[in-house]
């Protein structure tokens, strides 16, 4: 979707191609994404984004950025900032089509009085309590307010005085008068406006007292700009014939906007409710909105995700109608194909272990070639320094090692990456016995190349030159939650879930200097240990690094089953 959309075939973009080969809306194709601006977007929305400005610009239509931004109470001006720049990263351009539904406060206002003038709305002075309690189940109809039959004078007064804010937050609402036995439960008189607390709205100020609800906002805002297919998730399949009752009940005009709905974009072992990732925000269980560690795309972008990674991974998944938990593994493969064509490769050492190469000289240092991407033959070669001291990391060493560990031991040879051929002559621990230096030889008839006498390595290592590297601290991230859906299980918080092991800080990391001064955002693949991005708490004489995602090499397989190669 998005640029890389739609792939394939389905059912909605069936929909508009046949109305827009029927003439339908005189060949127009008009979508939006119609954010709140009460939190940022998360890898979901990015799911909705993408098909909508894909079905736009497929079919040579328009595109539209609308905020909801109807409740000035959970609304800030950094969530509408946030929101934008998040879709531009995806990629989906709006134009000169940005809107806020405050733009038409005032038609909303006069459309609501006018359904109070034809006696399809009434003040209603219940408590939200005592409307819920009323509300009825799904076998039971509700009891109708004791207000519902106020005259239409007194309703307009009461509005009115709603509006100029006569009344406190909770004390009335504005009710459409539809059907208390309903079979759908939204159509059970429900709430079209109410009074907001004493906050200045972000652009409005305090022009207004009382604010539409989402569900009469929403498809009026749509009928105003001229949307022609209302793109939503399955959780408002229920509020569509309350969609088409507002616009018939004001008698707007046909051809207008209809509302279809698609499975909304669940990923296993996250949240994807804005309710949940501000509690995990506000009750300080991660770092902010931008965490690496959310759901949300400024978290997604800061790990090291790329825009064109999540355009992928959603045209692959496609789009369904009924509600789905999408394997983690299918998004994270999809960033990996994207990083493994896009990323240079570097080398880091995150728990290292000293080498010092006894037949080395002690001041030479050499310039050895290494490959910057072997899947991108123009990415060219880079200079790599080599010293006589080393750091390699600790779990290529063993001194007592399994049968299918290929790597460092006593009298063992193995290759470094790009160098030579080195060989364990001696271990040196400290006075618990914990190793603290190997000391190795270097064979100089094997640079870059295999050995004269025709003798072969298993393994081959990667390493810094301790002279030269780069001090680092990685983050290593994992799942925020242990669970794969940490919000279906009854009685229980979804807090229960935290995976206690989703961030572990490596504060004595080493890089080559070829990572010096590397800008925000820049993303690496760090030979054998993962894919990482250059944080923004990154600092001159402190690079900080996440790791976006482990690679999928043979080895892990082996440590799995508690041995390395």
């Amino acid at each position: 979707m998005g640029q890389d959309a739609p792939a394939g075939n389905n059912f909605i973009r069936e929909l508009v191609a046949r109305d827009q080969a029927s003439g339908k809306y005189g060949g127009r194709v008009v979508t939006r994404f119609p954010p709140e601006p009460n939190g940022y977007l998360h890898v979901g929305h990015a799911k909705a984004i993408l098909l909508n400005f894909g079905l736009a610009q497929e079919f040579g239509g328009r595109f539209h950025l609308r905020f909801d931004d109807t409740n000035p109470v959970t609304e800030e001006v950094e969530f509408v900032e946030s929101i934008q720049a998040d879709v531009r990263w995806l990629g989906c351009d709006w134009g000169e089509h940005l809107y806020f539904a405050s733009d038409y406060f005032g038609q909303l206002y006069e459309w609501a009085l006018e359904l109070v003038r034809r006696g399809k709305a009434f003040v209603c002075d219940l408590s939200s309590e005592e409307i819920a309690a009323r509300r009825g189940t799904l076998t039971e109809p509700g009891i109708p307010s004791p207000f519902r039959d106020r005259n239409v004078h007194e309703n307009l007064e009461l509005f009115q005085r709603m509006q100029a804010g006569d009344f406190p937050p909770g004390s009335c609402v504005l009710r459409a008068k539809i059907d208390m036995a309903s079979p759908v439960l939204p159509m059970r008189d429900p709430i079209l406006y109410r009074v907001s607390a004493p906050v200045p709205h972000h652009r409005t100020g305090r022009r207004w007292h009382a604010y539409p609800m989402y569900d009469f906002a929403h498809c009026l805002s749509d009928a105003i700009e001229g949307i022609t297919h209302s793109i939503c998730t399955l959780e408002f399949a229920d509020h569509r014939p309350l969609y088409e009752w507002v616009l018939d009940a004001l008698e707007i005009p046909r051809p207008r906007p209809e509302q279809t709905e698609f499975a909304r974009g669940n990923v296993s072992h996250t949240v994807v409710s804005k309710r949940v990732l501000r509690r995990l925000v506000e009750e300080g269980h991660v770092r902010g909105w931008d965490d690496p560690r959310m759901p949300t795309l400024a978290g997604l972008r800061r790990r090291g995700y790329t825009a064109a990674a999540l355009r992928s991974f959603w045209a692959e998944v496609g789009v369904a109608k009924r509600e789905n938990l999408i394997e983690l593994a299918r998004l994270e493969a999809a960033v990996r194909e994207d990083l493994n064509r896009t990323s240079a490769r570097v080398m880091a050492v995150l728990r290292p272990l000293r080498v010092v190469l006894v037949n080395y000289p002690e001041d030479q240092v050499e310039e050895l070639e290494a490959l910057n991407n072997p899947e991108d033959p123009s990415a060219g070669r880079r200079k790599v320094p080599f010293s006589r001291e080393l750091w390699i990391e600790r779990d290529d060493f063993l001194e007592d090692p399994p049968a299918k560990f290929h790597r460092l031991a006593p009298g063992r040879e193995v290759r470094l990456r790009f160098a030579y051929f080195v060989r364990c002559e001696e271990v040196v621990k400290d006075a618990r016995g914990e190793v603290v230096e190997l000391r190795c030889s270097y064979d100089p008839a094997t640079r870059g190349g295999d050995a004269p006498d025709g003798r072969k390595v298993k393994g081959t290592i990667h390493w810094v030159s301790a002279r030269h590297a780069v001090s680092a601290e990685a983050r290593l991230y994992e799942t925020l939650f242990s669970d794969e859906d940490p919000l279906a299980h009854e009685g229980r918080d979804f807090t229960e879930f935290l995976n206690p092991s989703s961030l572990e800080l490596v504060e004595d990391a080493w890089v080559e200097p070829s990572l010096a001064g590397a800008s925000a955002g820049s993303r690496y693949q760090f030979e054998r240990l993962g894919y990482f991005c250059v944080d923004p708490d990154s600092k001159p004489d402190r690079l900080v690094v996440n790791r976006t995602v482990t690679l999928r090499d043979s080895w892990a397989k082996l440590v799995r089953r508690g041995g390395r190669s």
